[in-house]
């Protein structure tokens, strides 16, 4: 099974590279629309900002092909962001693929609430869902987000941080998770090695 992770302008690609090959996968960083056209399976990892980062995927016409893809396609942070239909982050157009809005947290009390969000929280509201399946009770996840993905009928995972939003999102072949599966542990490790099932 090939599975292509596509290259973008955006950090913390080496981390889910090396959670993939910790499951024995066959992984590759790229952004040669045929070989990702190609893949069993597609990752789109990345922390960052939005705006560049749609410039990037723009200028190489991967926007494009990532709305064309058929097999099974796994958003993680600034992915799952980017396939939302807009950003607040620079008001950015995104790719659409989810008809859902990303937002930035407000803290309504600074002395509880810092932004980023920052650090592990609960998978809630779980959906039955390939991509969820075998998962512990009361899953923890781990999180590094300013901006958040509104709840929707999408939604197959919450999550409450000042106030409840989508943790994670599927429509079609298309999946996306808020949180570093790479480094969520055992929990990020079941959900990555679900992706790769399904």
């Amino acid at each position: 099974m090939k599975i292509a992770v596509i290259k973008y302008n955006s950090g913390n690609v080496q981390s889910v590279l090396y959670a993939l090959e910790r499951l024995g996968a066959d992984a590759e960083l790229t952004d040669d629309p045929e070989k990702i056209r190609k893949a069993d399976k597609v990752i789109f990892p990345g922390q960052g900002e939005a705006s560049s980062a749609m410039k990037y995927l723009k200028g190489r016409k991967l926007d494009q092909l990532i709305k064309e893809l058929k097999q099974p396609f796994l958003g993680v942070c600034l992915g799952l962001q980017l396939l939302c239909e807009h950003s607040e982050e620079n008001d950015t157009e995104c790719l659409s693929v989810f008809p859902v809005k990303v937002k930035r947290f407000v803290p309504e009390n600074s002395q509880e609430f810092k932004v980023p969000h920052v650090g592990w929280n609960e998978l809630e509201n779980l959906v039955a869902n390939p991509l969820l399946k075998d998962l512990p009770a009361n899953p923890f996840v781990y999180y590094v987000h300013s901006f958040y993905a509104e709840l929707s009928d999408l939604t197959i995972a919450q999550t409450h941080y000042i106030h409840d939003f989508s943790a994670i999102l599927h429509r079609d072949n298309y999946y996306a998770i808020q949180a570093h599966p790479e480094k969520s542990g055992l929990v990020g490790e079941k959900l990555l090695s679900n992706f790769l099932s399904i």
